[in-house]
């Protein structure tokens, strides 16, 4: 399930394509394979650069004039598939940041 408080990491065995302003990713261990439109592809670039989903959300939300539960769901619903298909995992969003204790 996808939280906002999570981190998007793209595993070693995903192969990216930028074509244009669309893109492919390929599953290496599977030969799975997702193209993206135009939005999705700049979803996937603000999702694997940001600190966490909710970032990468806030981001979104200022590039894109489209409801926030709207957004929200579009986002989620994408990396949920992508999760599903082996091309993307999460991490918590704090894993491999330093404490603050």
């Amino acid at each position: 399930m996808v939280t906002l408080a999570d981190r998007v990491v793209v595993p070693q065995h995903v192969l990216v394509r930028f074509m244009d302003r669309e893109s492919v990713l390929l599953n290496l261990e599977t030969e799975r394979y997702f193209g993206l439109d135009e939005t999705g592809t700049r979803m996937w670039q603000v999702a694997t650069s940001a600190p966490s989903i909710e970032a990468a959300l806030q981001q979104l939300m200022d590039e894109y004039d489209a409801e926030p539960e709207v957004l929200q769901s579009n986002l989620t619903e994408l990396l949920g598939r992508l999760m599903e298909n082996g091309l993307l995992s999460l991490n918590p969003a704090d894993v491999g940041t330093p404490s603050t204790v």
